[in-house]
């Protein structure tokens, strides 16, 4: 979604994982030569379900650190003026107290589970200001809830969990 009053010289582009893979630093080069951005909003990750997570630690802390360092690198080497990354929910310490806010991320390890995809995406919190005390990067990010819509991995094994439920009281209902 993009307001209705955006600015007159202002272009958005949206790209998917058809564009390049950016886990490969020749493509993400590509994309930043090619469209030039002077924001990016990082949505970018491999991602998956429970399952998925669980069985594939490795592959989704290596594919996402591939991923963000070559969009920040990127964005540092091409002067993006601002880059905006999405982190997770996953990212907070297992064992913790509640409420919980961005300064306890880094107060404990995250849920076993899915400590591949937590590290990978706790290190863009540390990378961040890495590149902000090095390079005067302007870098942020954000921690979005757990949501889910139409174009969501409803897969029972390897879906995100409301959807995953969602799909589970549809076949109970169906089957009943």
């Amino acid at each position: 979604y993009v307001a209705e009053d955006t600015k007159d010289d202002e272009t958005w582009i949206f790209l998917s994982s058809k564009d390049g893979d950016l886990r490969k630093r020749d493509d993400t080069e590509k994309i930043f030569e090619k469209y030039k951005p002077t924001h990016v909003i990082h949505l970018a990750a491999k991602v998956g379900g429970l399952f998925a997570n669980m069985a594939q630690k490795v592959e989704f802390f290596r594919e996402n650190i591939l991923i963000n360092d070559n969009i920040m690198e990127c964005s540092r080497i091409y002067k993006v003026a601002k880059l905006v990354s999405f982190l997770s929910t996953c990212i907070f310490p297992d064992k913790t107290t509640y409420p919980i806010d961005e300064t306890m991320m880094h107060n404990g390890p995250p849920h076993s589970s899915n400590e591949g995809y937590a590290y990978a995406k706790r290190l863009i919190d540390t990378m961040n200001r890495a590149y902000a005390e090095e390079y005067n990067c302007n870098f942020t990010s954000i921690i979005p809830t757990n949501i889910y819509g139409p174009d969501d991995n409803f897969s029972i094994e390897n879906g995100h969990v409301i959807p995953g439920l969602i799909h589970k009281c549809y076949l109970a209902k169906k089957n009943n």
